[in-house]
């Protein structure tokens, strides 16, 4: 994906997960060193998941396949 669409994303929807306490502190630090934060993690992860199953999204106001 392009760094462009990465930006155009709508970043208004909320996903709420549970998760065992020691994984979320282990995934923040790991986050931390990286130089990210979860959520930026976790769209990333979501978008190379929707890849590997090749399911077509666009960010709000895009076509999907739009270049």
């Amino acid at each position: 994906m392009r760094d462009q669409e990465v930006m155009l994303e709508n970043r208004t929807a909320r996903l709420t997960i549970l998760i065992d306490p020691d994984k979320k502190k282990a995934f923040e630090d790991l986050c931390m060193r990286l130089d990210t934060n979860p959520s930026q993690a976790l769209r990333q992860m979501i978008r190379e998941f929707l890849a590997k199953h090749h399911v077509k999204w666009s960010p709000q106001g895009m076509k999907a396949g739009d270049e």
